[in-house]
């Protein structure tokens, strides 16, 4: 079968399109041929070695698919030949096929887009979590999202709306706003042109935001915690910008706010049973068309490497996903 492999840590330009062996599952295991597969900010860092999970060469790129199981290991109950499934996988995910877990696969309804799924599991389950479990967003709440254009981020502008909160987008140019006002944000703040605490101060009325999701790190990290309401909650996704922040604890104590860190992979390691809860909700709002997964474009598996290259120089909105 065909797939990408990191022969080298590198950038992007260093991953080869090859042919490499087809692996019967495990015991535990089910066998997917994959349909599509999200490209997302941690595969960039994973193939320079700069993620807290270190691939060791060669290997395959890639932790989210969708597809169909083609076969099942010996152990496995809950999944057959045939079924459409999404997949979070550790690395092999930028192939053909891949094998996964039973209990990282997540079936999927029968009329669910393949496409759009490869670009589902991972970065709206993040949301859901980070949005529900860890900031206990409520309705009429107000909810600032940095980085909204992106992938997480854009989920972060939909599902928030659908909470029925009042959504802010932020982010770096004005088409990527246009693109949060069509998916729903109620207001937006281009921070390459403008304060970003002084800009949530004057939608706010001085109040600042209730839930601040935040994928981005970095210096607009800092401006966060002047952006924050009392009580409010500030949600640590990750870091796009490249830099930690460090959090001066006095100012989460005079706004009586609190910092909250998002790790959905433990999340539904360790929480299985909420987190189907959680996509099954999903489901259902999408079943129901209020919730349509944005996939902004697709490429070819051999072209892996200008995604990822696309996805560093932050040309990317909503989720991009490879087609094997």
């Amino acid at each position: 079968m065909k797939a990408i492999v990191c022969k080298e840590l590198g950038p992007p330009e260093s991953l080869v399109y090859e042919e490499v062996a087809d692996i019967a599952p495990a015991a535990n295991e089910v066998r997917i041929k994959v349909v599509s597969a999200g490209v997302n900010f941690p595969d960039t860092l994973i193939i320079q070695g700069k993620y807290q999970f270190r691939g060791t060469p060669p290997f395959t790129p890639g932790a989210e698919v969708a597809g169909l199981v083609i076969a099942v290991g010996s152990k496995v109950k809950r999944l057959k030949i045939g079924d459409a499934v999404a997949a979070v996988v550790p690395i092999g995910g930028y192939a053909e096929a891949v094998n996964a877990a039973e209990e990282a696969v997540m079936p999927l309804p029968a009329d669910f887009d393949l496409v759009m799924g490869g670009g589902f599991l991972l970065a709206y389950g993040t949301v859901m979590h980070a949005l529900k479990q860890r900031g206990s967003l409520k309705a009429g709440e107000t909810l600032l999202v940095l980085g909204a254009a992106g992938g997480v981020g854009l989920a972060a502008v939909q599902i928030g709306k659908r909470m029925g909160a009042r959504v802010i987008a932020a982010a770096s140019s004005a088409d990527k706003l246009a693109l949060c006002r069509a998916q729903g944000a109620d207001e937006v703040i281009d921070y390459s042109q403008e304060s970003l605490k002084e800009a949530v101060k004057k939608l706010t009325r001085g109040q600042g935001a209730d839930v601040i999701f935040d994928p981005v790190g970095g210096e607009l990290a800092q401006e966060c915690f002047s952006s924050i309401a009392w009580s409010g909650r500030h949600l640590v996704v990750g870091f796009a910008a490249g830099t930690i922040p460090e959090i001066a604890l006095n100012r989460l104590l005079l706004k009586g706010a609190a910092t909250l860190g998002v790790f959905w992979g433990a999340f539904i390691a360790r929480e299985p049973q909420v987190s189907l809860q959680n996509h099954q909700q999903l489901f259902a709002w999408i079943a129901a068309g209020e919730l349509k997964p944005y996939v902004s474009k697709t490429y070819p598996l051999k072209d892996a490497a200008q995604a990822l290259r696309d996805m560093l120089d932050r040309k990317v909105t909503g989720k991009i996903v490879l087609l094997p």
